[in-house]
Order: C-alpha cells, then sequence, then structure tokens
C-alpha cells in the first residue's frame, strides 16, 4: 500500500491541515481543595507526583497556549529550535513555504529524539537509532530497509507511512513570539490572551524586529508553580529584593496597577519610577522591611533608563498561562520559559532581546541593565533560592495551605500591587484546567 493509499487514523482530527492527535486524560490526582477557595493552596499541589502527571496532560498538553519560541530564531527555510512543552520536547520548523510548524521530538518508532541540537538549519529529521526520516512538517518520508533485503524481512506490506508522523502542534504567532497547542478546541491566541494582554505585549514588541543579545538558563530548586506564583507576586518585590527598594526602581507607593485576565490565567503588573515622591515618603521606613540600607552605587549607570514607549512605565511584568513571562525592566526587555522538571525542580530559560533599529547607547544601556535581572541578578537573584526554601519549608506539611489574603479574596485588576489578585487569578485558573 502506497503513502498516497493510506487512510487516516480514525481517531484523528484535521485543523489547518495539522494533524492532532487527542490525548487521553490520565487517572486523577487524589487532592482536595480548601474550601476558602482561591485564598488557600494545599501544599501537596507543590510535592504529589501524581498532581505532576495530571498537569502534564491537564495544562501543558491540554487546551491552552504554550511559548515555544521566537520568530527571529527562524528566518529561513530549514531553521529550526529544539524545546519543550512542559517536559515534552518539541521542535519548531519553519519549512520552504515559510510557515512555522511544531512537533514532538520523538521518533514514532522507538521513541529516540531526532533532533539532537538546540537550533540550526537542516532540509530532514532522521532518527540516529534506526535511520526513520521526517520532514520539515514532521510527516514520515523514509524508513531504512522497509522493504528489507532480497525481499526478505522489512515492515508488513499494509505499513502506512503517513500514520506514522510526528504528533503535531498547533502553531500561531503573536508580535514575534511564537505559542503552540496540542488542542484543536482551545481559542485562537489573541482570544485566549484577551485584550489587555494582547495590548500589553503589543507595547513591547509591536512593528519591532528583536535581537537575541543573550541567554541563560536557570535551575530552580523548586515547584514550577511557586515561581509563577513569584512572577504574579507584585508586593514581594518591596520586601524581597533589597536593590529594588534602596535605589527606588521599584516601590508600592510608585504609579502602576495590576491588571488580571478575566479568566484569572494571564496578568500585568506596572508601575512608573517617580523620585521626587519617593524621595520623601516615609511609607517604608515604617515597615520594618529591607528598603533603608546604607548600600551606594560606585556606578549609577544602571539605574539610568529612557522612556522608550512614551508612557512613563519603567516596570512591566507579563505573564501568560502556563509559563511564558515578558519583562521590561527600565530598558532591559527579556521573554522567559517556565518548564517544569519534576515535582521539586523547575527550568527558567532567559531571552534577552534588543531591537534591530536600537541606537548605540540604547543598546548598551539595555546591556548594562540585563545585570538587574537572571540568575546573579542585582534584582532578581533572590527569586532564584526563595522558591527553594518554600520547597524546603513544605516538607511534611501535607495537611497545611498556603495563606493568600493580601488585598482581598478576589482575582480582580487593581490600581494597588499590595495584593495577591494575580496569583489568586493563576489559581482560579490552575482549578478550571485541573476540574479542583
Amino acid at each position: 500500500m502506497s503513502a498516497t493509499q493510506c487512510q487516516a487514523p480514525r481517531d484523528t482530527k484535521k485543523e489547518n491541515d495539522l494533524t492532532i492527535i487527542p490525548i487521553k486524560p490520565a487517572p486523577r490526582a487524589n487532592l482536595t481543595w480548601p474550601e476558602e477557595g482561591l485564598t488557600r493552596v494545599p501544599y501537596p499541589v507543590f510535592q504529589s507526583k501524581d498532581v505532576y502527571a495530571d498537569e502534564q496532560n491537564n495544562i501543558f498538553r491540554g487546551a491552552h497556549w504554550n511559548f515555544l519560541c521566537l520568530e527571529v530564531e527562524l528566518p529561513n527555510p530549514g531553521d529550526f529550535r529544539a524545546t519543550f512543552v512542559g517536559d515534552t520536547p518539541v521542535v519548531v520548523t519553519r519549512d520552504t513555504d515559510g510557515e512555522l510548524y511544531a512537533f514532538e521530538n520523538r521518533c514514532a518508532h522507538r521513541g529516540a529524539l531526532v533532533c539532537l541540537e538546540d537550533q540550526g538549519n537542516t532540509k530532514d529529521f532522521s532518527c540516529v537509532y534506526h535511520a526513520w526520516t521526517y520532514n520539515l512538517q514532521g510527516d514520515l518520508q523514509g524508513v531504512a530497509f522497509k522493504d528489507g533485503i532480497n525481499g526478505r524481512g522489512g515492515m508488513k506490506p499494509d505499513f502506512c507511512m503517513q500514520d506514522h508522523g510526528l504528533r503535531k502542534l498547533r502553531v500561531e504567532t503573536l508580535h514575534g513570539l511564537v505559542f503552540g497547542s496540542y488542542s484543536d478546541d482551545v481559542a485562537p491566541l489573541d482570544e485566549y490572551l484577551g485584550q489587555e494582554i494582547v495590548e500589553r505585549i503589543a507595547r513591547v514588541l509591536e512593528g519591532r524586529k528583536p535581537v537575541v543579545l543573550g541567554r541563560f538558563t536557570q535551575m530552580l530548586p523548586n515547584n514550577w508553580k511557586l515561581y509563577v506564583e513569584n512572577v504574579k507576586d507584585s508586593y514581594h518585590a518591596s520586601i524581597l529584593h533589597l536593590f529594588f527598594t534602596t535605589f527606588q526602581l521599584n516601590r508600592l507607593s510608585q504609579r502602576g496597577g495590576i491588571i488580571v485576565d478575566p479568566s484569572g490565567a494571564h496578568h500585568v503588573s506596572y508601575s512608573a519610577v517617580d523620585h521626587a515622591q519617593e524621595t520623601s515618603s516615609k511609607d517604608y521606613s515604617q515597615q520594618n522591611i529591607r528598603s533603608e540600607s546604607g548600600h551606594r552605587l560606585e556606578d549609577t549607570s544602571v539605574l539610568k533608563g529612557t522612556d522608550e514607549f512614551g508612557d512613563g512605565v519603567t516596570l512591566q511584568i507579563l505573564s501568560v498561562f502556563p509559563g511564558f513571562v515578558l519583562q521590561q525592566i527600565q530598558n532591559a526587555i527579556a521573554v522567559r520559559q517556565i518548564l517544569p522538571r519534576g515535582t521539586e525542580e523547575t527550568e527558567l530559560n532567559w531571552t534577552y532581546l534588543g531591537f534591530e533599529d536600537d541606537t548605540p547607547a540604547l543598546r548598551e544601556m539595555r546591556l548594562r541593565q540585563a545585570n538587574l535581572v537572571g540568575p546573579a541578578g542585582y534584582v532578581s537573584m533572590e527569586d532564584g533560592c526563595v522558591g527553594g526554601f518554600v520547597q524546603r519549608g513544605i516538607e511534611g506539611a501535607q495537611s497545611a495551605c498556603s495563606v493568600i489574603e493580601m488585598g482581598g479574596d478576589t482575582a480582580e485588576s487593581s490600581e494597588s500591587r499590595v495584593t495577591e489578585a494575580s496569583i489568586r487569578g493563576f489559581w482560579k485558573a490552575y482549578r478550571h484546567a485541573m476540574n479542583y
């Protein structure tokens, strides 16, 4: 039977000419959510292997959009980039038709990786194990010794190559960001994000061609959801991050606010520095927190920025459920990809961005301010360890819960950043996805 005569598998679905294979749900983890709802999170959710398995199926391989890479990383036909959706290895390609494709990095034969490099350019992918070969859309094109040798061996006569392509994802792009989904039911990407989130992404990226300035991969000693909580926690920055408050880059008394998507899934936290107001502020000195240090900088150029967006906002942290972050801290622009690596470890990928039309002065400013963030950033190095403090602290606390009541008990947008509303929003979306 030739490939053109093969029939598609009975339970596959078509979406934009991509074969979407439904994922069967895994057995449910035994977890009871407290009656207090969004203001309580049971600690076993950060520890249970059954919960972790459910998350892979219901969230990462469920009806959600996962950040894959940047369009600028795949400018030419044949370009590819290896990435992950949750803990599943995935390859993103640009084919000769100019379109982007994504599929699992797992040979349909015996499960080996078909792409062994992080990025590059190729005409096809051939598994090193048994040389099953796939095109840039993930379709099986060749099987070594398919017809045997001298009429002996080989695959059965009814073997159909089109039934053995790599599992494919839907792909959509927005302002140069590439997202993928296993689901043919999830809404289009712009609808999934909602107008406010789309506008805030456009604010930073629309009409600009990014340039990758650098990358870091940081391994965190904690569950992935603890880092997501940290990203969405707008008020810890004034307490945990000595650099932020000492040099007045981010204080809760500054102009700003929180945007929480109605679903709770996505959020934006933003603020604007006002040094004239902050110099006389007494709010922080009365809180017994680490904000009144005697530290000073020999070189203060890292604190100097320019208003490249014309709105005075000096900090914007935006998250997309389940694991994407777009940051603007002064003129330091970066995207972060949050990937689970078991119940107690998270891979955090940082990509620092400039833009093709940057002036030399602005490019130098971005590079200087890149020192603010990342694994050893003046601001964010504390985030690399505090999640581990939580993971270690909750060991054995199977019947206890965290308390998330700052700013009330709802998951709504707010003009105040002294709130945990966006964290409650995450758990609202999480519980919906996990059916808790």
